[in-house]
């Protein structure tokens, strides 16, 4: 049984929410997880866990400067354990779009960290337009329109592919 921390940033409450159905598969397999908010002013000790894994949402193209901070100040610890990072975005709602390697949201942020997590995921959040504000309903439904996505303001999907996420929960088991 191995002692695993996911940490996590979100926007919107939908990357809590993979999560936890991460936590589920991980701990169906016998293992131990603490599910974390990286914004918490405490944090555990990262010594104490034998994996760590990263899930991270995007606004407005960019994940939160806190994972990259986290990231940054933490990279020694991270490399020396089995680890890995999924970014959560609706452009991954996209085929061409849905994998690591083709995510440019997910390569993006690569590129700003020194970090090369051992696994790597991507998976579509969710729109929301009624939980949104006035200002990010017009800029998601601006940019839904440009990439040719749902603009209407009552507009409630989830893009997710619970079945990814499951087996990312595998692979978390597995490493």
């Amino acid at each position: 049984m191995a002692k695993i921390l996911i940490l996590f940033s979100t926007t919107d409450g939908h990357t809590v929410k993979i999560c936890e159905r991460l936590q589920q598969v991980v701990e169906h397999d016998g293992h131990q997880v603490t599910l974390v908010s990286i914004a918490e002013p405490r944090l555990p000790d990262l010594d104490a866990f034998d994996k760590i894994v990263i899930g991270a949402s995007i606004r407005y193209g960019k994940h939160s400067q806190a994972v990259v901070d986290f990231i940054n100040s933490n990279r020694q610890l991270l490399e020396r354990k089995p680890n890995a990072f999924f970014s959560v975005n609706i452009v991954a709602r996209k085929p061409e779009k849905s994998e690591p390697e083709t995510n440019p949201y997910l390569q993006k942020f690569l590129r700003q960290v020194a970090w090369r997590p051992g696994k790597l995921a991507v998976f579509a959040g969710k729109l929301d337009y009624p939980r949104y504000g006035p200002f990010d309903r017009f800029m998601i439904r601006l940019i839904m329109l440009i990439t040719k996505g749902p603009t209407d303001p009552a507009t409630v999907v989830e893009f997710t592919d619970w079945g990814k996420v499951e087996a990312f929960g595998q692979v978390i088991s597995g490493m």
